[in-house]
């Protein structure tokens, strides 16, 4: 079986992009912002009826909130919606929450998953998974 190239990048936003971690920024926006400029389609998938900035909307190609949309994480159906509003197959998709009930879900749907417990060690992993070239501000030193 050929390797997958991951192309989508689905972020959750409370507990996730809106983690300051310990630099005191919003370290996964910017990662997310990173990401998009090398081409990589960018997400927020959020159990949220809105954004609590909806500026942040800009900075992603699509935004998905159970509000709207009618469905909430974990249903695989959100993971597949976005999947495909992304123009995307799931399994070209990483999913990242800080819920691992929501991470279980996208993974169902077939998605890679990552549980965010941190932002080092969820940079650390969209670094490999992605093969993305940060700035140094961004990047974690062991």
């Amino acid at each position: 079986m050929l390797p997958v190239e991951l192309r989508g990048l689905l972020l959750d936003y409370a507990g996730v992009l809106d983690d300051p971690g310990r630099a005191g920024a919003l370290p996964l926006l910017e990662v997310a912002h990173h990401a998009r400029r090398s081409g990589i389609s960018t997400a927020v998938v959020s159990n949220a009826s809105g954004l609590p900035d909806p500026r942040i909307a800009d900075l992603f190609d699509a935004v998905v909130l159970s509000g709207a949309v009618a469905v909430a994480k974990p249903s695989r159906e959100i993971y597949l919606l976005t999947a495909h509003r992304l123009g995307l197959e799931p399994r070209q998709c990483v999913f990242v929450d800080d819920l691992q009930q929501n991470v279980a879900g996208a993974v169902h749907a077939g998605m890679v998953g990552v549980h965010h417990r941190g932002v080092d060690s969820t940079i650390a992993e969209l670094t490999v998974l992605f093969d993305l070239q940060l700035p140094p501000d961004l990047v974690v030193r062991g």
